[in-house]
């Protein structure tokens, strides 16, 4: 056996028979080698455990002096725990007692609870009869209730016992006087009804509820009010076909008619409101309007039926649609014969949508107390009806009509306007231009006050249609015939301008027949004309550029009047949220954002509903606006807050998470807009105040600065940490 064998497989020292068994010196050496080894490591031991023993030897005398103290804290605590035991066991005993004591205290207040009831019911069995006798319904119908009220154990509890017989009978009375209060309040409604006496018919509709019965007092308060505007509505259509052609408001009586109709609906509703929600509980208004609903819509079919026969709306709807299909010159309508036929229409539908958004608004404060499902479900109910009503469908169709009559209006008039063409001594323009524009603005204006956005959009449609198209290559048509003759040779080279210009700008509006050029007998009369389509031209792009300008009003309007008001308490939520802030709450907003996100949603869901109902050209303009006002409001609202250095970088994380969206939502860059803002992150986002010179100034490099020095030390101010000598002291 080696050395070597002999070592892998022995982990401890070397045996004596080991160390007796060697013969070779090799192996000897080797041994002795290894015992030396062990002898050294075995002396380091021996030596490290000396030098322990002084303070191990401390400690065992620490440990014999503790000896006395850890006695009597051993006795301290048995005698803790015995007293702990016994506080448990007193506490444990108090608390059964107190428990039995809230039980007994909770079946003595059932007790009075009851016995209060069962006196109650005896009050309610001998008052009822004597209400009914003097005929007081009010006092009956209070004792019902209160009986309907009561527990059904009460009731049983009453019966059991010596004198449940004598309860039994005082029941079947009380039993007995409800079904004769439930029929005597019934019949007397209906008598208030049949004599017309609104006040008893209130009195009466107000005890419905108490004898729990609200579904019957409303369809029954519902049939009175209906029978009140159908007699109405009858005396009103009576007026309106005896009215003769020449009064006043002949012209539209049939509006007046329906807004009348309308106007009395609503005064029913205001009155009848806060007695519904008064009695009968909130989120009942909608049942009510679901009764008088389908009679609104017999007394408007009324309405329109003599209105379509009154203004011979069919006939005159059909020669029209035959004339836009056939283009049949011979049997033409006269356009003006239409004017007061849509002025009418629009009213009517205008006084239709006003009173679809009155019965809208009404419900909707009704259902403000309900649950948000409850409201959800309600108002669901109440869009499916006045959606389906016999009223709105009876108006979309008529509005169908509308648009084609009015589209044949707009066509023709601009026809004659074409034909009729003047142009008056001294002026350079003629009368086509100013005639056409009028009639796109009549017949545009007239689909705006209809309140119907479909009929606004179709005529739009149309009139950019007719201008876009054949209004335009009417100009054209007579620039490209040339400026005759061999005179003026610069205006030959004018012309294709003029032509470009037309082109690109002259026309922006909707949809009928082509215009011819009228012959022209001679040069000079030629050289006129070419020379007022040349006005005329221009004269259009003045319009377009009007109208254009009236555009970004009205879509500085709607950001100014609609998106402002949601979008500035939004923004005012910054301040809510504390930006002096240390590491841990940084931390925290880091995992619970406690605003940008919230305000990216909110400005997410309002703008989808604009993206959906504008032109992408107008979307992008509406948010050029809204961009340029959140950038504007969120620099006042930052200006009023106080910032540490980690709410500054907080701030920043939200600028940078804000500016993403806006990027992302757009086709072009916001950064500028919101430069000033993202300077204001950088100051606050610096660790000492003399680190702004690193940016200002000739250290700027290619930043430019929106802000002033009076700005940049107004928001130095800002940070709770800078103080306020070493910004005065800095050098801007």
């Amino acid at each position: 056996m080696t050395m070597a064998a002999s070592s892998s497989a022995r982990a401890a020292s070397l045996s004596m028979d080991f160390i007796c068994s060697l013969t070779e010196l090799g192996d000897l050496r080797k041994a002795y080698e290894q015992l030396c080894k062990e002898e050294e490591d075995v002396t380091r031991a021996l030596d490290l455990l000396v030098e322990r023993r002084d303070p191990l030897e401390a400690k065992m005398d620490s440990l014999r002096r503790m000896r006395p103290n850890l006695q009597v804290i051993e006795g301290d605590a048995k005698q803790l725990a015995q007293t702990i035991t016994f506080t448990c066991s007193l506490a444990e005993n108090i608390s059964s007692k107190v428990r039995e004591l809230d039980v007994a205290k909770t079946r003595v207040y059932q007790a009075s609870q009851r016995a209060d009831d069962i006196l109650d019911l005896k009050l309610c069995t001998d008052g009822v009869q004597a209400a009914l006798a003097d005929e007081d319904y009010e006092k009956a119908a209070a004792h019902i209730h209160r009986f309907l009220s009561l527990d059904s154990a009460v009731i049983t509890l009453s019966q059991q016992g010596p004198e449940g017989g004598a309860w039994a009978d005082g029941l079947e009375r009380l039993r007995a006087a409800e079904q004769q209060l439930k029929q005597l309040v019934a019949e007397q409604f209906e008598a208030a009804v049949r004599a017309g006496d609104g006040a008893q018919v209130e009195r009466f509709f107000k005890l419905f509820p108490l004898l729990g019965l609200q579904n019957e007092g409303l369809m029954r308060i519902g049939r009175y009010l209906s029978q009140q505007i159908a007699r109405q509505a009858e005396k009103q259509l009576q007026v309106s076909e005896n009215m003769e052609s020449g009064e006043k408001r002949a012209a539209v009586i049939f509006a007046d008619n329906l807004t009348l109709l309308f106007e009395g609906v609503a005064r029913v509703v205001e009155a009848q409101q806060p007695v519904v929600e008064t009695y009968y509980g909130p989120g009942q208004l909608p049942a009510l309007l679901a009764q008088l609903q389908p009679e609104v819509d017999r007394q408007a079919r009324h309405v329109l039926d003599g209105f379509a026969a009154r203004r011979d709306v069919q006939r005159k709807y059909q020669q029209v649609q035959s004339s836009l299909l056939r283009g049949n010159a011979g049997d033409k309508m006269e356009p003006r014969k239409l004017d007061s036929l849509l002025a009418e229409l629009t009213l009517m539908n205008a006084r239709s949508e006003l009173y679809l958004r009155f019965l809208r608004r009404r419900v909707t404060a009704d259902l403000e107390a309900c649950e948000p499902d409850v409201r959800a479900g309600e108002q669901a109910k109440l869009e499916q009806l006045l959606s389906g009503c016999g009223l709105s469908c009876a108006m979309q169709e008529l509005m169908g009509e509308y648009v084609t009559m009015e589209e044949y209006f707009m066509k023709e008039n601009v026809n004659k306007a074409v034909t009729m063409e003047s142009v008056e001594k001294g002026q350079h323009t003629s009368s086509m231009v100013d005639d056409v524009f009028f009639i796109i603005k009549k017949c545009v204006g007239r689909a705006l006050a209809s309140s119907s956005v479909d009929c606004l959009c179709a005529m739009i449609n149309h009139a950019t249609t007719l201008l876009d198209t054949h209004f335009r290559e009417l100009l054209v048509g007579r620039l490209q015939q040339g400026f005759p003759a061999g005179a003026l040779q610069d205006l030959q080279r004018g012309v294709s301008s003029a032509v470009s210009l037309v082109q690109s700008g002259a026309a922006s509006l909707v949809q009928p027949g082509r215009f011819e050029p009228r012959p022209v007998d001679s040069s000079q009369e030629a050289q006129r004309v070419f020379l007022v389509t040349l006005n005329n031209a221009e004269l259009c792009c003045e319009y377009i550029h009007t109208l254009n300008s009236s555009l970004e009003e009205g879509i500085s309007d709607l950001n100014n009047s609609s998106i402002k008001p949601q979008v500035k308490p939004w923004i005012s939520n910054f301040l809510s949220v504390s930006h002096n802030i240390e590491e841990e709450e940084f931390n925290d907003y880091e995992a619970n954002d406690p605003w940008v996100q919230q305000f990216i949603l909110n400005l997410e869901q309002m703008m989808t509903e604009f993206k959906t109902s504008l032109s992408l050209r107008i979307y992008e303009q509406l948010l050029v606006l809204v961009t340029s006002m959140i950038a504007v409001e969120l620099e006042k609202v930052v200006m009023k807050a106080t910032f540490s250095r980690l709410g500054g970088l907080q701030f920043d994380k939200d600028l940078r998470a804000l500016v993403a969206y806006l990027t992302s939502v757009s086709s072009w860059s916001v950064r500028d807009k919101f430069a000033r803002l993202s300077q204001i992150g950088t100051i606050l986002n610096l660790e000492r105040v003399s680190e702004i010179l690193d940016y200002w100034g000739p250290n700027s490099g290619p930043l430019t600065w929106r802000l002033s020095p009076s700005e940049v030390r107004k928001v130095l101010t800002l940070r709770c940490d800078f103080r306020s000598d070493d910004i005065k002291r800095l050098r801007l």
